[in-house]
């Protein structure tokens, strides 16, 4: 019914004005707005939602939002920014902080709390989200009855504590007393709908919504400044070069993998990542096509946008045929009659086991015959993610061109040989003038010193060498002039030095101040970067002791973890320090931002 002025207490502008919104409003905006009015009449009332409203001391509803976020490669942090933008569009006061950057104790003074982390490696918090993490589930911890929350936690389903800081955030805010804003959304490596869904259920449950919610993935890219690309719209580059790295007969192939950026206007700093969308491998797709036994040139639908692709192009293309998770799994048992699917779930040990060394055909074989249409088949499965590599290389030193370096994995499991998605991609069927999919990952988390005399000490072996190339083109160009000491290792002096020229060139031109290497398999009993650490053990706690950074990227299971042990013995031992006094130090370090970590 059309507004009148005959029939409404509003004048004419007011009759037109509403006559022209209402129209507009989805039903839930009309619910909460109705409440809104009757609420804005007599007593303050809950939302559609059951929540609380919150009341400042004038009794206005409190406008202020903080968002917190633990991030280790920048997802979280770029969703962080996003969310902020769209608050503030929406009229809040948002204030926006990493975890490791914000005073624990504050949070005493906040009304309303968005928390968005990650979790990282078995079930870890983020490295700058510890101490907060740390602080929230210690004995300090405040009551916080007056704190209204909601958490978004990231995180990979094929991990075993999938999510896992995002719900022990959760839980421990409720502990604490807080009331929570909206139901905490967990989100798979495809995160922008689920992301967006909960943003907009936030702002209805803050009490402010105002017309349509724009979706986080297409709000203003935290990618880059210049340039349109991003996550959700990647580049594709040009590849202008891709070469092995490592010597005849080594038992590794590394990838020198050039590519361009040109007329992209994507920029980058060192210490960024690259994110690439592979696509599988085209004879595991034909074994997984032929066990199907489906025509391949049947049309499926791959997403909610309505996008069609032959079932050949997306199992190749478009969706994770490699990695398995718990969730496909359970899916997986509603389009088979073979009962040992659902016997292989009731035995946790047996899914993980399970999950480490198989792939899709092998479920298929498995557990088929499939009772599915091809439709039906692909609705379980995820998106391809994209895989994320350091970058090797500085804009300043190549500019429009981004180098990675990437390791080929292959493997053998369960009686079939393996192959790294994007390795095996990259190594095998990327050639020069072909094109792929990219975006640049900000990782705010592995950055130079701002001031360039800072000394640094990298500790890269294998494949983690890559964001230190990046960091020695960057200190050239701008003629830091901070001491630098690198420590690499691998398995053999003659094969496996990767980049050695670039390292010889930087020491005799004086750039790089000092390397000591590892070669594992060069000695009778193997060494590693970490043996060399405590061979140089008094000069390296120096350098600590005058302010030096130390950057360690590679390996978190068991290099990273051994690196941090490693320091931790030496700034006890030439400290003179207790063991927990030795940690305090490092994570005092960690705090200042001068120990940072880019492991995977």
């Amino acid at each position: 019914m059309q507004l009148q002025v005959m029939n409404s207490p509003f004048n004419q502008e007011q009759a037109e004005l509403l006559n022209r919104l209402l129209p507009t409003f989805t039903e839930s905006q009309k619910v909460w707005l109705s409440g809104y009015l009757a609420g804005a009449a007599s007593a303050p009332i809950a939302s559609v939602l059951g929540v609380p409203s919150q009341q400042t001391a004038d009794g206005a509803a409190s406008k202020e939002v903080t968002i917190l976020y633990g991030s280790q490669t920048g997802n979280a942090r770029g969703l962080a920014k996003k969310a902020s933008t769209t608050l503030e569009g929406k009229g809040f006061q948002v204030t926006v902080s990493a975890m490791s950057d914000f005073k624990p104790n504050n949070i005493k003074k906040v009304k309303n709390l968005l928390i968005l982390v990650s979790t990282h490696g078995e079930g870890d918090p983020p490295d700058n989200a510890l101490t907060f993490h740390e602080f929230l589930h210690g004995k300090r911890a405040p009551k916080l009855e007056d704190l209204h929350f909601s958490v978004l936690s990231l995180g990979d389903s094929s991990y075993e504590f999938f999510c896992q800081t995002g719900k022990q955030f959760d839980a421990r805010l409720e502990e604490l007393g807080g009331t929570r804003l909206y139901p905490r959304f967990d989100c798979d490596l495809d995160y922008d709908e689920p992301a967006a869904e909960w943003l907009e259920g936030i702002i209805s449950s803050l009490g402010e919504a105002k017309g349509g919610i724009p979706a986080l993935a297409q709000a203003a890219s935290t990618q880059t400044v210049e340039s349109t690309y991003s996550r959700t719209n990647p580049f594709r580059a040009e590849v202008l070069d891709n070469l092995n790295l490592n010597g005849r007969g080594s038992n590794k192939e590394t990838r020198h993998l050039e590519l361009s950026l040109e007329g992209s206007g994507i920029s980058f700093q060192p210490g960024d990542s690259l994110g690439i969308y592979p696509e599988n491998d085209p004879e595991l797709v034909e074994l997984l096509l032929a066990e199907l036994k489906w025509n391949p040139e049947e049309s499926v639908t791959i997403n909610k946008q309505g996008e069609v692709l032959s079932l050949r192009d997306a199992l190749s293309t478009y969706y994770e045929i490699t990695t398995l998770t718990k969730p496909l799994l359970e899916k997986a048992t509603k389009i088979t009659a073979n009962l040992d699917l659902q016997e292989l779930l009731t035995n946790s040990e047996k899914v993980k086991s399970y999950l480490e060394g198989h792939d899709l055909l092998d479920v298929v074989r498995d557990f088929g015959p499939l009772k599915s249409t091809p439709q039906e088949f692909v609705s379980i499965l995820r998106k391809m993610p994209a895989r994320l590599y350091s970058i090797a290389s500085s804009l300043n030193a190549n500019p429009d061109e981004v180098h990675l370096t990437i390791g080929a994995v292959r493997y053998n499991a369960n009686g079939r040989d393996r192959k790294g998605v994007c390795s095996i991609f990259t190594a095998e069927r990327l050639q020069p003038g072909d094109s792929v999919p990219i975006y640049i990952q900000q990782n705010e988390n592995f950055k130079l010193p701002a001031n360039p005399e800072t000394p640094i000490i990298m500790v890269g072996p294998g494949t983690g060498v890559a964001p230190f190339r990046s960091f020695m083109q960057e200190r050239e160009e701008t003629g830091a002039e901070g001491k630098s000491w690198m420590f690499f290792g691998d398995q053999h002096f003659v094969t496996d030095f990767l980049y050695q020229t670039e390292w010889q060139k930087w020491l005799k031109d004086g750039v790089l101040t000092r390397m000591d290497v590892a070669f594992s398999r060069d000695t009778a009993e193997k060494v590693y970067v970490q043996h060399r650490m405590l061979e140089q053990s008094k000069e390296l706690f120096e350098w600590l002791q005058e302010g030096a950074h130390v950057y360690i990227c590679g390996d978190e299971k068991h290099m990273a973890h051994d690196v941090h042990q490693t320091l931790i013995g030496i700034i006890e031992k030439e400290g003179s320090l207790s063991r927990e006094e030795a940690e305090a130090y490092l994570a005092d370090m960690q705090q200042q931002k001068r120990y940072q970590r880019d492991v995977y």
